[in-house]
């Protein structure tokens, strides 16, 4: 059995229409409901990542916000992917065949990630601009065109707006150009570069009016503990790349790290190997280096999958090549297999695990918001936790503010959310764990609690009437600019919404 356009397009088929599935069928997680709240209140920044997924979402929000509908963006982003990938092998390198380009196609679309990935992220712009800059990167490496350098810049900018680690793929360019060491090709990445800078000129402008936060929160305060050497993170990032490039994908590449096949060279202007191979394999080397002092997410090397893809595939002999494929096919099945099944167990499965009572908010919202509808409109409702808070408001289309110092993922409710507004309110606090009445009677004239079941979870809710904002200002805003505002004498501001709203006569600085 050969790879064919018509498998292909099956295979497209099936997996658009499990996606599809997946995604009306899993309610919205909390990274999503957090960037779903980015695009009801847009701006030209945001707390811990740059804005474009936030744009993409206010323009989807404008037609519906249904979890499959702001889900498309992903949804489709392998279909796009593979076609991208396999149109612009036709132009880069002539002499493959129909069934090896169908064969990387197949690859792209079904590299284990993709058949399950629904979630929208930063990552989902990120992905998309990432590969077509490299893509028109290769295109202006080979024919030694300002054009497609350009475009590699263009595409740049748009990954650096999606999320700062665009900078490896920038730096992956870098290390082409140093590889080559022509005059042109210095020119070519100057003309990237600054096709580039509007992008990170913007996000330093905005950023100095808004506290520096994507660099505190990027830089220092999601850095709190001591980084140290560790054998463990090495070891889960080598996890991952197995399962997001498969074992024998990764053992034919070391196999044939030396190959030079007929049909990958300069000859009929075909694409340079060595600069694929940096696009490929640069960004997961500085991972490597990262992951001896931190633990490296999955979805950190999403962007740079399909150019490790392309490289191991065009250095394998034709029957190799469709044997692999099939086993992504095969691989892809047993994925859709097992999320099937487990789709079809109860919530109660979980009941001993400790993401119970996190699955139960999300999946059984509805009776959550059921508990506590009598204080939805008197009440200013809230949570101790951003993920928890953004979820449930998503899904109550009111916005649930964060009680509490809670953490630096928290942040983003300091932007939306002015306490000063609240003086003298009643305020609702809904918690997964049981509280402690001494957290809160500084800052309400009374306060009181009690709790209720849904499907063996108990959720917490701590009722405080009459909202001291002096205390709370002292006894809790304090300590968070302390921890969380610390910001560096050397970076300009122009503004600090934090300080500017509840410490006047101070800076935000350390």
């Amino acid at each position: 059995m050969r790879m064919s356009p018509r498998l292909f397009a099956a295979l497209l088929g099936v997996t658009l229409a499990f996606r599809c599935w997946l995604a009306v069928v899993t309610p919205i997680t909390g990274d999503e409901a957090y960037f779903i709240w980015w695009g009801w209140r847009p701006d030209w920044g945001f707390y811990d990542h740059p804005p474009m997924i936030g744009w993409w979402l206010a323009a989807l929000l404008k037609v519906s916000d249904s979890e499959a509908w702001l889900r498309l963006p992903v949804i489709i982003q392998p279909a796009i992917l593979a076609l991208g990938v396999m149109a612009a092998l036709r132009h880069l390198i002539p002499s493959l065949d129909d069934e090896q380009r169908y064969s990387i196609g197949t690859m792209v679309l079904l590299a284990p990630a993709n058949v399950w990935n629904v979630f929208i992220t930063t990552d989902t712009p990120l992905i998309y601009f990432s590969v077509f800059s490299g893509l028109a990167w290769l295109r202006a490496a080979r024919d030694d065109d300002k054009t497609w350098y350009l475009a590699a810049g263009v595409l740049l900018a748009g990954a650096a707006l999606s999320k700062y680690f665009a900078a490896i793929l920038g730096f992956a360019y870098l290390v082409d150009v140093l590889r080559r060491r022509t005059l042109r090709v210095w020119t070519g990445l100057a003309i990237t570069y600054a096709a580039a800078l509007p992008a990170l000129a913007l996000m330093a402008w905005w950023n100095a009016g808004h506290c520096w936060p994507n660099y505190m929160f990027n830089f220092v305060n999601r850095h709190t503990t001591e980084t140290s050497f560790s054998l463990t993170t090495p070891l889960l990032y080598i996890v991952s790349l197995l399962y997001l490039l498969t074992p024998p994908a990764l053992w034919l590449a070391w196999r044939n790290r030396r190959a030079t096949n007929a049909d990958f060279s300069l000859r009929n202007r075909q694409v340079n190997s060595t600069t694929l191979g940096v696009l490929a394999w640069v960004p997961f080397a500085l991972f490597a280096a990262l992951s001896l002092v931190k633990q490296i997410g999955l979805h950190w090397l999403l962007a740079f999958v399909p150019f490790a893809v392309i490289w191991i595939a065009l250095r394998l002999q034709a029957v190799t090549l469709r044997r692999l494929s099939f086993f992504f096919i095969g691989f892809a099945a047993v994925h859709m297999l097992a999320i099937l099944v487990i789709s079809h167990l109860p919530l109660e499965t979980w009941r001993k695990t400790r993401i119970y009572d996190g699955l139960i908010l999300t999946f059984e919202h509805e009776a959550i918001l059921k508990e506590i509808a009598p204080y939805r409109k008197d009440w200013v409702l809230a949570m101790d936790g951003y993920s928890n808070a953004v979820t449930l408001g998503y899904n109550a289309r009111q916005y649930i503010m964060v009680f509490g110092e809670a953490s630096s993922h928290a942040r983003h409710d300091d932007i939306m959310t002015d306490v000063r507004t609240l003086a003298g309110r009643n305020i609702l606090i809904l918690r997964k764990s049981e509280p402690d009445l001494a957290e809160y009677q500084p800052y309400f004239r009374q306060v009181t609690v009690d709790s209720f079941m849904v499907r063996d979870a108990r959720f917490w809710r701590v009722k405080g009437e009459g909202f001291n904002y002096p205390a709370y200002r002292d006894g809790v805003l304090a300590s968070v600019k302390r921890k969380y505002y610390a910001i560096p004498k050397w970076l300009p501001q122009t503004a600090c919404y934090f300080c500017d709203r509840y410490f006047p006569d101070e800076r935000c600085q350390r």
